[in-house]
């Protein structure tokens, strides 16, 4: 375990779907952190993961963590029970440049687990809503079940001030919405492309073809911005799991626009 790393409280877990879990910790004093970066939880005994935090910004006593629960070191903090003390240091990385989409459209597009890392963004803009025009989220799952924070979609998708549409692979008999992949959902919504902003988490294969969408449409690659939080291990720029072409994404990421990525995030084995 990193000496830098502190023991917080786990006030509360929930569960968002069948493998995935929300972890409420609580730091020991009052943490702040921009959205899209991400904090080193650590399993004792097991090791340490990167996790995006996934709740609002404004929020200083209780730091939210969705965690898919894939490994040992994952599935061993979605058991973890409350009341427990779980290892944690950060916060690492870059953010999404909100700034950067003032005065124009906002588009936020997200695949499966990549709405928690998105979420603070989600709360920061709907915080200064009348900093930016159009408001947009873009959200799909593999089906209706893995769908994330449906309590809070439903909530999103009655403001007026705030477009939703959100897709799945495969419905089932009960599902009404939208059935397709999340590129498609580029068409059936209305913004400025000239002046847009895109920030986008989800499987490279979604989140090349929603760039391409986006750029037919108009928005500029140096506009549009992804967290690529693929292999990061150390989040000190030591270990070399985060390499992508030039970048060490834990040190120069994970958030990057499509101009700094768009020679790398092609290329097979990289």
């Amino acid at each position: 375990m990193w000496a830098d790393t502190e023991p917080w409280r786990l006030a509360a877990a929930r569960r968002e779907s069948a493998d995935t879990v929300t972890l409420g910790l609580e730091p020991p004093a009052p943490f702040v952190f921009d959205p899209g970066q991400f904090n080193m939880l650590y399993a004792a005994g097991i090791g340490e993961v990167p996790i995006s935090i996934s709740g609002d910004p404004g929020q200083r006593t209780r730091i939210l963590h969705t965690i898919r629960d894939v490994g040992a070191v994952t599935h061993a903090l979605c058991a973890t029970p409350p009341g427990t003390e779980i290892g944690v240091r950060g916060p690492y990385g870059s953010h999404w440049p909100l700034h950067t989409a003032e005065g124009g459209d906002l588009i936020i597009v997200a695949g499966g687990i990549g709405l928690p890392p998105l979420r603070p963004a989600i709360y920061q803009a709907l915080r200064h809503r009348d900093r930016y025009q159009r408001l947009v989220l873009l959200y799909g799952a593999r089906t209706p079940r893995d769908l994330l924070f449906t309590g809070e979609l439903a909530r999103w998708r009655g403001r007026f001030d705030l477009t939703v549409e959100v897709t799945v692979d495969v419905g089932d008999r009960d599902w009404r919405g939208n059935v397709g992949v999340v590129p498609d959902l580029i068409g059936r919504v209305t913004f400025e492309p000239g002046t847009a902003t895109a920030f986008m988490v989800g499987p490279e294969i979604m989140m090349r073809f929603t760039v391409r969408a986006l750029l037919e449409r108009g928005v500029p690659e140096d506009r549009v911005f992804l967290s690529m939080e693929r292999n990061m291990q150390c989040a000190a720029a030591l270990c070399g799991h985060c390499q992508l072409g030039p970048f060490l994404l834990c040190r120069d990421g994970p958030v990057l626009s499509y101009r700094q990525l768009a020679r790398w995030i092609s290329l097979r084995e990289i």
